[in-house]
C-alpha cells in the first residue's frame, strides 16, 4: 500500500474521476443507448481498475464490471466498487445515474463514496450529514421494479411513493431530505448498496435489511435481496409494517 494517497482521499477521487469520465464520453454525443451505456461501464470500470492496481495492488476487489476473484475472501480490505449504477439513465439522457466507490473492512464500510455526476456533487462518508426538519411524506423505490411491499408502508404511514433509477441516486435523496426512505425488495448485489450504505450510515440514517438485520458485505454470494435507508425517527414504525407484510404475505 503506499503512503502517499489516504484511503479517504482515494475513495473520493475515484468517484470523481469516474463521473468526469463517464460525463465526457456522454457528451461529445458519439454513442448512444446500449453502446453508450457499454462503453461507460467499460471505460470507468479499467480507469478504476487500474488506479487500484497501482495505488491499493494488496487489497481486494470487487466490481459488477469485472469477474469475480475468489482471494477477496481472504482479504480483510476490499474495494467494492459499481462503476455505473444506472446504465439505462445513464444511456437516456436522465440524471439519476451514480458512480459507487466503498472501501470495505471485515465486511463493513469503512469508506465510501456516492458521485451523482450530472449533479456534479460526490456525497462523502468521510464528510456528510443527512439533512433533517419536516418530513417530506415520501418513499423512493425503483424505477424499473417497484416493490409491493413499499406501497403497503406507503398505505399504513401515509406516506406518497415516487420512482428513480439508480440505488446510489436514492439513497442520496433521504440523505438530502427530499424523500424519507429507501425501500427495496427483489435482488441487489453488493456493488448497488455498498457505497449507499456506508454513505448513509455516515450520514446518520438508518440502514438495515429489512428485516432490520445489518449488512456484511465481501461474502461468497454477493446477492443481497433487500435495503431498507429511512430517517431514524420513522424506522421502528416501518420495520413493524414491513414485518406484518411478511407475516402476512410469506415474503417481502
Amino acid at each position: 500500500m503506499t503512503g502517499a494517497l489516504s484511503d479517504v482521499r482515494l475513495t473520493n477521487l475515484l468517484a470523481q474521476g469516474s463521473g468526469e469520465i463517464l460525463k465526457g464520453i456522454r457528451g461529445v454525443g458519439l454513442l448512444r443507448d446500449k453502446e453508450l451505456a457499454e462503453a461507460g461501464d467499460e471505460l470507468a470500470q479499467n480507469w478504476i481498475a487500474r488506479v487500484l492496481a497501482q495505488h491499493r495492488p494488496d487489497d481486494g476487489f470487487l466490481s459488477e464490471e469485472a469477474k469475480d476473484n475468489p482471494e477477496r475472501l481472504q482479504k480483510r480490505r476490499v474495494w467494492i466498487v459499481d462503476p455505473l449504477d444506472g446504465t439505462k439513465e445513464f444511456a437516456t439522457g436522465r440524471q439519476d445515474w451514480a458512480v459507487h466507490i466503498a472501501l470495505v473492512e471485515d465486511g463493513v464500510p469503512l469508506h465510501a463514496a456516492v458521485g451523482l455526476p450530472d449533479l456534479g456533487v460526490v456525497f462523502r462518508s468521510s464528510d456528510v450529514r443527512a439533512v433533517s426538519g419536516p418530513f417530506s411524506r415520501r418513499i423512493v423505490v425503483s424505477r424499473n421494479r417497484p416493490p409491493e411491499i413499499a406501497d403497503y408502508v406507503g398505505k399504513h404511514m401515509d406516506l406518497e411513493t415516487v420512482r428513480l433509477g439508480s440505488a446510489g441516486a436514492k439513497a442520496m435523496k433521504v440523505l438530502l431530505g427530499d424523500v424519507d426512505a429507501y425501500i427495496h425488495s427483489g435482488g441487489q448485489f453488493e456493488w448497488d448498496q455498498a457505497a449507499p450504505v456506508g454513505v448513509a450510515q455516515a450520514a446518520g440514517l438508518h440502514v438495515s435489511r429489512l428485516d432490520g438485520s445489518q449488512h456484511r458485505f465481501n461474502r461468497a454470494d454477493t446477492y443481497i435481496p433487500d435495503l431498507l435507508i429511512c430517517r431514524k425517527e420513522l424506522a421502528d414504525d416501518m420495520l413493524g409494517h414491513i414485518a406484518d407484510y411478511q407475516a402476512a404475505n410469506g415474503s417481502y
